[in-house]
């Protein structure tokens, strides 16, 4: 087993973290509240005083962070002068594209291997080790990663060279979004024009509407497989989360020359229900506001 250094334990991190100590992974784990700290602790990891503790003689370290200007400072700030020159350096956190990027060549300047490795799935699935990896690296440094992601994950993907993780991520997450809506408005119709919402929902997850955050995410409570919808829109995906990300994927298609209307839209009425004090209910919630 592996030794791994691992910063970032809030909602995400901390559930992964103890999958890998949960594998016999030793896991030494860092971050600024105590209370993720003792949790860590009660998972199985070591906890440790600093980022560059945590990354002294690791074989791995794994990042889960909440923005670039974070992964930038820990990296540049202590992870790069602490950490061993054969370790392979894993970071998690959603990101946008030019600091990851920046962040993997000052790894590279410094003769270390880093990938770039966001996830889907939520806190549910960083829980019980079912997320989804999308990779961005080598060859040789993703196949290194992918025996400690696998331990976290039920799918790890190699989506090209370093940044194309990112890539991967803010892309699938601004289809999401804007799906999202797109299917609350479709029940929110369907409901003024008199059809019963489960009937709706056994037609239309059965033909060409049909959609993930429908089938398997559906935003309103009773209709489909259990999701934050049936517990108040609490715990799932957070709107921040999701706005984060929608921020992250329009500023990555302006700097791409690429035309995203509907990302875009889906950012103004995603920051609009933010703004009206909902950013801690899960994204599905903003059903709420359109059926107003």
């Amino acid at each position: 087993m592996a030794r791994i250094g691992f910063i970032g334990l809030g909602n995400m991190g901390g559930g992964m973290a103890a999958n890998l100590a949960k594998a016999g992974h030793e896991v030494r784990a860092f971050d600024l509240s105590e209370d993720a700290l003792s949790k860590a602790r009660q998972s199985g990891c070591t906890p440790v005083g600093s980022a560059s503790e945590a990354v002294a003689g690791a074989e791995f370290v794994v990042t889960m962070l909440p923005a670039g200007k974070h992964v930038d400072a820990v990296y540049g700030g202590e992870v790069f002068d602490a950490v061993p020159k054969d370790a392979l350096l894993i970071d998690c956190s959603t990101i946008d594209v030019a600091t990851a990027k920046a962040v993997g060549a000052a790894a590279a300047a410094k003769g270390l291997a880093m990938v770039d490795a966001p996830v889907s799935g939520g806190i549910a699935a960083a829980n019980g080790g079912t997320l989804t990896f999308m990779v961005g690296g080598s060859d040789a440094d993703f196949a290194r990663a992918e025996t400690v992601l696998a331990k976290m994950g039920k799918a790890v993907i190699h989506a090209g060279a370093i940044g194309a993780g990112q890539a991967a991520k803010i892309a699938n997450n601004m289809l999401l979004g804007a799906t999202m809506i797109a299917t609350c408005e479709a029940f929110l119709l369907a409901k003024k024009l008199g059809l019963d919402p489960q009937t709706f929902f056994d037609i239309s997850s059965k033909a060409s509407g049909q959609s993930w955050s429908m089938t398997s995410y559906c935003p309103l409570p009773g209709v489909g497989p259990q999701t934050p919808a049936d517990n108040g829109y609490q715990g799932g995906f957070a709107t921040a989360l999701m706005l984060k990300d929608l921020k992250l994927a329009v500023e990555a298609a302006s700097g791409a020359n690429a035309s995203v209307p509907m990302g875009a839209n889906a950012m103004a009425l995603y920051q609009a229900f933010q703004n009206a004090g909902n950013g801690g209910l899960d994204f599905s919630a903003i059903i709420r506001m359109l059926g107003e």
